[in-house]
C-alpha cells in the first residue's frame, strides 16, 4: 500500500534550501520515492498551520519512507535541511 510523506515547510535561507533539495532528490528516488508535488499552501480549510510551503512525497510502502528518513544519507542532509528551512514531517498510510 502506498505511503505518503507530507512535509511543511517553511524557507529560512534559500541557498541552503536549493542546496539540502539537490542532495535530498537522489535519496528520495535510491529508496523508490518520488516527489509529487511542491508549492503554496493556499487554504488551510480547518484548524492552523503556520507554514507557507508543502511537499508531497510518494513510497511504496510506509516502511521505505521511514527506512529513507532514517538512513545515514539522508540523516546527514538534515543540518543542510534545518539551516534552510523549519520542516514538519509526516507519514500517512
Amino acid at each position: 500500500m502506498s505511503a505518503y510523506v507530507i512535509v511543511n515547510v517553511t524557507p529560512k535561507n534559500p541557498e541552503k534550501l536549493k542546496e539540502y533539495a539537490g542532495q535530498a532528490d537522489p535519496l528520495v528516488k535510491k529508496f523508490g520515492g518520488e516527489f509529487v508535488h511542491f508549492g503554496a499552501v493556499t487554504d488551510v480549510l480547518n484548524g492552523s498551520n503556520d507554514h507557507p510551503r508543502c511537499v508531497l512525497l510518494k513510497f511504496e510502502t510506509a516502511e521505505a519512507a521511514r527506512a529513507w528518513y532514517n538512513s545515514p544519507e539522508y540523516q546527514a542532509i538534515i543540518p543542510i535541511r534545518e539551516e534552510g528551512a523549519d520542516t514538519v514531517f509526516y507519514v500517512v498510510e
